[in-house]
């Protein structure tokens, strides 16, 4: 940083983001834990309140990197010494740690405006949460054995030797499989356990049902059919897309003279979003995943955030894989209902391209995560007939020219042009090249 760029920063004083210390003190290890905590933040040392540079001792920037290493777990700020108007300050750029809750002198700090508050025993344990400090699926629970479902885990170690090659003997006794696959400890079972393989997994884990609905419009005013499931999370999947194929229609038309069957949504892709929903919900949480199925959409809901790692932004291309019930979704992988890395809404979005329908909607929605899946009618009611022809050319050619839609549906040089433009203002296709060689490419 140059001089002229503190300067300008001390004008315009302390913020949610800046902090001013004249002097150096071990309780800058406050202001270090909230900037860690809240967002990303910058501490000047050697600056007093009103904007003087006072300046600092030369052993301060150790003192302040030994602050830092004792924060739990450790902070990393950037340090930086600049001289200005003959004195010295400290510049401590503190990064926003996401995923991670700090501690100073066993008290975890938040930043609110300008000042460094200590955050209350509820807001710990949200933030330990989000963290993954503190989970649902490895914790104890009131089960024993016999609330074990043994025809469960042996089918379930049968696939998983198929899909995976698991190396566990299958007729070794349930309780050593359990501590084998990290879901019993001595005599306690996890909540993982019962969710899994319990025979009445809500017994210990209610909110684990899984609501599902067919409502008659475009609102949920009125049912057609609702069901609320039960079983373990392997069964709860299944029937959730059962339930989903006996409310979708499954149209079918003859190629060359053969019949060839295609679902009102990909069922891929439906399925995918339902096990995420279930895998990766916050079992903290007493709601519902909810599979609503409208006549215009269908919505899977889950209970629970996405972690601060991840952006919706980011489920659209390739990215790691964050769950927050590892136990639950190891167990998902053996059997090859999930994958680890990070590729489920990629999936989903490809698979749904590839259905002919448009981009499905990730969106944070009432203290949760949704998939929307719109279907093609609603899609293209905004689009005229000759779009609609020009549309079902690119789902096979991809790109489209002036020239070519003009012969496609047999219009106007004006008229094609004023088509492709509202088409492009709806971000159904992107404009690429200039004069002769400009073609529209498809982006949904």
């Amino acid at each position: 940083m140059q001089p002229e760029e503190l300067l300008k920063l001390i004008k315009s004083g302390e913020s949610q983001s800046v902090e001013f210390k004249a002097d150096f003190s071990p309780e800058v290890g406050k202001s270090l834990c909230a900037f860690a905590n809240t967002n990303a933040g910058t501490v000047l040392v050697g600056v007093t309140d009103d904007g003087r540079i006072k300046g600092v001792q030369d052993d301060v920037e150790e003192k302040i990197a030994q602050i830092a290493h004792s924060c739990k777990p450790s902070v990393y700020p950037e340090i930086a010494k600049v001289d200005c108007e003959g004195k010295s300050a400290l510049i401590v750029a503190v990064p926003h740690s996401k995923g991670v809750l700090h501690s100073f002198k066993h008290i975890a700090y938040k930043r609110i405006g300008t000042n460094d508050m200590p955050l209350s025993p509820e807001e710990v344990i949200t933030l330990a949460k989000e963290a993954r400090m503190i989970r649902f699926d490895n914790k104890f629970c009131e089960a024993s054995l016999t609330d074990i479902d043994e025809a469960a885990i042996r089918k379930f170690i049968r696939s998983a030797i198929a899909q995976r090659r698991l190396d566990i003997d299958p007729v070794l006794p349930i309780a050593e499989i359990l501590e084998k696959l990290e879901l019993k400890q001595g005599d306690n079972f996890t909540y993982a356990a019962t969710l899994l393989f319990g025979r009445e997994p809500q017994k210990f884990s209610l909110q684990s049902e899984v609501r599902c609905a067919r409502f008659k419009g475009t609102d949920s005013l009125r049912f057609i059919d609702i069901k609320v499931l039960r079983g373990n999370v392997i069964d709860l999947i299944d029937n959730a897309e059962k339930f989903v194929m006996n409310h979708i229609r499954l149209q079918a038309k003859v190629v060359d003279f053969l019949r060839e069957e295609k679902w009102e949504y990909p069922l891929d892709a439906v399925r995918e979003a339902i096990t995420n929903a279930v895998c990766h919900r916050d079992y903290f949480s007493a709601a519902n995943v909810h599979v609503s199925i409208y006549d215009d959409r269908l919505e899977v809901w889950n209970p629970g955030m996405l972690p601060p790692e991840l952006t919706l932004e980011a489920l659209k291309g390739p990215h790691k894989s964050i769950p927050r019930n590892p136990l639950i979704a190891n167990a998902l992988f053996l059997i090859k209902y999930i994958e680890r890395w990070g590729t489920g809404t990629e999936r989903i979005i490809q698979e749904t391209h590839a259905h002919g329908l448009p981009e499905p909607e990730f969106s944070s929605n009432s203290g949760g995560f949704q998939v929307v899946f719109k279907k093609a009618e609603a899609f293209l009611a905004s689009l005229n007939e000759r779009q609609r022809k020009a549309w079902e050319y690119l789902r096979t050619h991809n790109t489209i020219t002036q020239a070519t839609y003009i012969e496609l549906c047999t219009c106007g040089v004006a008229t094609a042009k004023r088509d492709l433009k509202d088409m492009s203002t709806k971000s159904l296709i992107k404009k690429e090249g200039s004069a002769r060689k400009t073609l529209y490419r498809r982006m949904k």
